[in-house]
């Protein structure tokens, strides 16, 4: 199905300068936030210590939370809301100095009289408490970063072999570009950087790379045929056959992505938001930021050979 013409031709380098200027402003933003936050928002995975999901019947306050704990002698180190707003679920984080590893049976022992005996806790029902050692922490940011790194690494190897140098550094643009405006989106949101958050990146990496090739094969295609054609057209004439193909992916992944969001539950919802934004800002960057680093590169190449 075309919802496009594809004898049609979409004038698209002409919006490239303000792509990029919209591009560089949202990863401004975005490392903006990160570093305002001093970081992504380490999930228990990677810090070590106690992490509890609890469900209230109704949302407390997140300071009437830590107080309450605090009162008990149980410093909380973040308490947030988890999930959707109605769903009245809070992610309570100590680190290892507050809740060791041979506490944990004493601190859910105690943790139930506290909602026994505060009223505004009345129903409140414990759904996890997970606890894991600074040193699985540590070691596992290693090899979330390692990971991420890893896979751009793989993809720019696979298509210097399959494409031209330009067309390969374009698309690894567009990889770190997705990344970080993704990073940027939980960080502002003040979501939990968890495991989940991690496969959720990768895959935002492969959906948007496959995005990016089935452009480039296109563009690769239309300049063997059209050997005369200016390199600038040449790519408007890509990006427009491809064009249905690309919103009809993306709107493929929203309606499965839409209903897990809100109806998926606490445990998937940080998942299911990565995605949504990561596909979002992927579909954008195949069109506008890895074919803009291609056609600048072209420039480039020609203004260099002709000199």
């Amino acid at each position: 199905m075309d919802i496009f013409k594809l004898d049609k031709t979409y004038d698209f380098i002409s919006k490239f300068p303000n792509a990029v200027k919209l591009s560089v402003v949202l990863i401004v933003i975005s490392l903006g936030s990160i570093l305002l936050h001093g970081g992504p928002n380490w999930g228990v995975e990677f810090t070590g210590g106690t992490e509890l999901q609890v469900k209230f019947p109704q949302g407390p306050e997140v300071k009437f939370i830590k107080a309450s704990l605090e009162g008990q002698g149980y410093e909380a180190e973040a308490v947030q809301q988890f999930g959707l707003a109605s769903d009245h679920e809070y992610l309570i984080s100590f680190s290892p100095k507050v809740v060791s590893f041979d506490q944990i049976q004493d601190f859910k022992q105690k943790l139930n009289e506290v909602i026994a005996t505060t009223p505004e806790y009345a129903g409140a029902e414990i759904q996890r408490i997970d606890y894991i050692g600074p040193k699985i922490g540590k070691e596992l940011v290693q090899k979330a970063i390692f990971s991420i790194l890893l896979a751009c690494i793989g993809i720019l190897i696979y298509l210097v072999f399959r494409f031209e140098f330009g067309f390969a550094i374009g698309a690894v643009i567009a990889l770190f570009h997705d990344t970080i405006i993704t990073l940027g989106a939980i960080s502002l949101t003040n979501k939990e950087f968890t495991l989940a958050i991690v496969a959720a990146l990768l895959t935002v990496i492969g959906y948007s790379v496959n995005d990016t090739i089935v452009i480039f094969d296109r563009i690769r295609e239309n300049m063997a045929k059209s050997l005369q054609k200016n390199f600038g057209d040449v790519v408007n004439e890509g990006i427009s056959q491809t064009l249905s193909r690309t919103i009809l992916t993306g709107v493929t992944v929203f309606i499965v992505l839409i209903p897990l969001f809100f109806l998926g539950g606490s445990v998937i919802h940080d998942f299911a938001f990565t995605l949504i934004v990561g596909v979002l800002i992927g579909t954008y960057s195949s069109i506008f930021v890895a074919s803009s680093f291609v056609v600048y590169w072209r420039k480039r190449k020609s203004a260099n050979d002709n000199s």
